[in-house]
C-alpha cells in the first residue's frame, strides 16, 4: 500500500464566520452584556440643578428588580404591594417626582392636579387607559408603558384556556376535589382542526396565531387595519364574519370608545353554537350580563375571563356583587374559567416589564429622553460625555405655539449650543438642548429665564 503523503502545514488562516446567539439568551441578557463593555466615551451622569432628591412611588407589587434598579441610581423609593385609591393618591402624590403603577391604580385629572412635583408616570403593563393621558401631557408629564414584554405570557394563557375549555378541565377538577369521579368524553374536543378567531392582530394576537397553528388550528383574524398575516393565518373583512366562522374567539384590543361592549348580545348571537369566548384584553370590551345569558342558554359552550369592568384593589379582597353586580351569577356558571387579571403575571414578563419601564423612567429623569412615551413628543439627544464637565442639558416642555424657539434661543444666545432637538405632539412640544461653557453661577439664572417664557409648561436643567 502506498504510504500517505505528508501535506505540509501552513500557518493558520483567519476565517470569518457568523455565529448564532444561544437560544437561551434573551434580548435583555444581550443588552446587559453590551452595557457591561467599557464605553469609548463614558456618558456623564446628569442630575437636576434644583438639587432635590428624586422620590419615586411604586405601587401594585411591581418587580423588585425595578425597585432595586431605581435605588441603585440613588433615587428614594417607596414601594407598596397594593393599588391606591384616588383619595389616597391625592393625599400622598404631592411629595413624589415619579410614580410606577400597573392596571388597578387610576391616575385621574384630580390626581395630576395634586401632583405638584410629578415629572413622569410609568405603567408597568401594556395598557395606559388607567391614566388621563391628555391631562398628563398638558401638565408636561410623559407616560411610559411596556407594549411588548408580556405578549408571550398572555398568548400562552390563551392556549391553555382553549385546551382547558374544550376538555372541560375546570369542571372535572372541581368534581374530583369534591370526591366525585366523572369520566366522560361528551362535549370534549381536541383543538386540532378547530378555527381560532383573533380580534386584534397586534403583538399578542400575532404570537398567539403562531402558537395556535403549531397545535394544528386554523387561524383567522379581524383588525381595523390591514396586516400581513403570519404563517397561514387569514384576515377577514368584518367582525361578524369572524364570529360566524370561529370555534374559539379571543379578544386582544385596547379599551377605546369604539371597543367598549364590542361583544354584546348581537355579537354573541352571531357566534357559532357551541363556541367559546376568551377575553384577556380589557374588562369593558365584553357585555358580561349578555355573556351570562349566552352561557345559560347553551349557545356558548364556555368562556374564559381574565379582566373585568371593576376589579378589587388588592389580593384577598372579595370578588362579589359589591364589585360587579353580576359577579355571583358569573361564578355559578359551568365551564367558565375566571382568573384575577393574570395574563401578564409570569416571572419572565414581570422581570422584562420592570427592566423596560424602569429604564425608560430613569432615562427621562436623568437624561430627558422621551423615547417610547405614549402621550408625548419622542425626543432624545446623544449623551453628554464625562469629559464635558461644564455642559448643561435643557429639558423644556412648552405649549405648541409659534415663537417659542425664538424666545428660548434668545435665552441661550450667550452660550454655545452644541446640539438641539425639538418635536411636538398635539398641544405639547418638547425641546432638548445641550449647552457648553455654562458657569455654575449662570445655571439658575438660565433656568429662570426659560421658565418665564410665555409658553412654558415645565423646564428642567440637568448638569
Amino acid at each position: 500500500m502506498t504510504p500517505p503523503l505528508a501535506i505540509p502545514s501552513k500557518s493558520p488562516r483567519a476565517v470569518a464566520a457568523s455565529v448564532s446567539p444561544s437560544s437561551s439568551q434573551t434580548l435583555h441578557d444581550r443588552l446587559r452584556k453590551q452595557e457591561s463593555c467599557p464605553a469609548i466615551r463614558k456618558p456623564k451622569v446628569l442630575h437636576p440643578v434644583d438639587n432635590e432628591d428624586l422620590k419615586l412611588l411604586i405601587l401594585e407589587n411591581i418587580s423588585q428588580d425595578a425597585v432595586r434598579a431605581f435605588q441603585a441610581q440613588g433615587f428614594h423609593v417607596d414601594h407598596y404591594t397594593k393599588a391606591f385609591s384616588e383619595d389616597e393618591l391625592i393625599d400622598k402624590i404631592s411629595q413624589y417626582h415619579a410614580i410606577g403603577i400597573r392596571s388597578k391604580t387610576k391616575i385621574t385629572e384630580r390626581v395630576i392636579k395634586a401632583a405638584h412635583k410629578l415629572l413622569v408616570i410609568g405603567c408597568f403593563c401594556i395598557g395606559t387607559n388607567q391614566v388621563d393621558l391628555v391631562t398628563a401631557g398638558k401638565a408636561g408629564i410623559p407616560v411610559f408603558n411596556s407594549p411588548f414584554s408580556n405578549s408571550r405570557s398572555v398568548a400562552e394563557l390563551v392556549v391553555s384556556e382553549m385546551i382547558a375549555l374544550s376538555r372541560q378541565l375546570v369542571e372535572r377538577s372541581h368534581e374530583m376535589r369534591q370526591g366525585i369521579w366523572n369520566k366522560q368524553s361528551k362535549g370534549c374536543w381536541e383543538v386540532r382542526g378547530k378555527t381560532l378567531g383573533i380580534v386584534g392582530y397586534g403583538h399578542i394576537g400575532s404570537q398567539l396565531s403562531v402558537l395556535a397553528e403549531a397545535l394544528g388550528m386554523r387561524v383567522i383574524f379581524y383588525d381595523v387595519i390591514n396586516i400581513m398575516p403570519l404563517g397561514s393565518a387569514r384576515q377577514v373583512n368584518t367582525l361578524p364574519t369572524l364570529l360566524a366562522e370561529a370555534d374559539f374567539v379571543t379578544l386582544h384590543v385596547p379599551e377605546l370608545p369604539e371597543t367598549i361592549n364590542m361583544i354584546g348580545s348581537q355579537e354573541l348571537a352571531q357566534m357559532k353554537m357551541g363556541s367559546y369566548l376568551i377575553n384577556n384584553a380589557r374588562g369593558r370590551v365584553v357585555d358580561i350580563p349578555a355573556l351570562i345569558e349566552a352561557l345559560r342558554s347553551k349557545h356558548l359552550a364556555g368562556a374564559a375571563i381574565d379582566v373585568y369592568p371593576q376589579e378589587p384593589g388588592s389580593n384577598g379582597a372579595p370578588f362579589d356583587d359589591q364589585v360587579n353586580s353580576w359577579s355571583s351569577a358569573l361564578r355559578s356558571l359551568p365551564n367558565v374559567i375566571l382568573t384575577p387579571h393574570i395574563g401578564g403575571s409570569t416571572e419572565e414578563a414581570q422581570r422584562m416589564i420592570g427592566e423596560e419601564v424602569s429604564l425608560a423612567l430613569s432615562r427621562y429623569l436623568t437624561y430627558g429622553s422621551t423615547l417610547g412615551a405614549v402621550n408625548f413628543p419622542e425626543v432624545d439627544l446623544r449623551a453628554i460625555t464625562a469629559e464635558q464637565g461644564n455642559h448643561v442639558r435643557v429639558c423644556h416642555v412648552h405649549s405648541n405655539q409659534p415663537g417659542v424657539l425664538k424666545q428660548v434661543n434668545e435665552a441661550l444666545s450667550p452660550y454655545n449650543v452644541e446640539k438641539q432637538y425639538s418635536d411636538s405632539k398635539g398641544d405639547v412640544a418638547y425641546l432638548l438642548a445641550d449647552i457648553a461653557d455654562v458657569s455654575p453661577q449662570d445655571v439658575n439664572k438660565l433656568q429662570e429665564m426659560i421658565k418665564h417664557t410665555s409658553a412654558n409648561i415645565l423646564t428642567r436643567l440637568l448638569a
